[in-house]
């Protein structure tokens, strides 16, 4: 992995993104969704997490975060990582309504095969790119990027328009999440 893309400040803001294996479509069903917002409030409440931004496309996710005090960032994500795709892909497999569920379970599982790291499954991408936020146009920068993601997919007209991002919170609205101010 390159040096440019690790935590290197244990007590810095990073904009990270992770995606699925083959950048396979797997939110695009809400109960996939559901699995991986309560799990970022989980790390939230239970393991340190501060979400300042946050987007979940169709097969990706971007995130604007920190750790508390007394927690480090990357174990934080591994778990997140780790519990959303065992929960995620056991729900592939128990939903008779999945269409494609064949179909992402030979991708999940192909990968998995080829990475030591996996027992059958690898679900996630394994890098997540993270990029140190310390200035006020980065942030900036990084917040109107991953608000304006459903805008540029053309899901959504406007940022505050998409249910599955922060925007909503930035707009005076509730928001699915609960966010620290930035």
């Amino acid at each position: 992995m390159s040096r440019a893309y690790k935590f290197h400040n244990p007590e810095g803001l990073y904009f990270i993104s992770f995606a699925t294996i083959g950048w396979v479509d797997v939110f695009t069903r809400r109960e996939y969704r559901e699995i991986l917002l309560e799990s970022i409030e989980y790390c939230q409440n239970n393991k340190g997490l501060e979400l300042y931004a946050w987007c979940v496309m169709s097969n990706h996710v971007h995130l604007i975060i920190k750790a508390e005090e007394g927690f480090v960032l990357p174990d934080i994500i591994r778990d997140l990582k780790k519990f959303t795709s065992k929960k995620i892909i056991k729900a592939i497999e128990e939903n008779p309504q999945e269409s494609l569920k064949e179909w992402m379970l030979t991708i999940f599982k192909n990968a998995g095969e080829y990475n030591s790291n996996n027992k059958e499954y690898q679900f996630w991408q394994q890098h997540n790119k993270p990029i140190e936020l310390y200035t006020a146009p980065v942030i900036s920068q990084k917040l109107d990027y991953i608000h304006d993601n459903p805008v540029e997919a053309g899901i959504v007209e406007s940022p505050e328009q998409y249910l599955y991002s922060s925007a909503r919170n930035f707009n005076d609205e509730i928001g699915l999440l609960k966010l620290k101010p930035l």
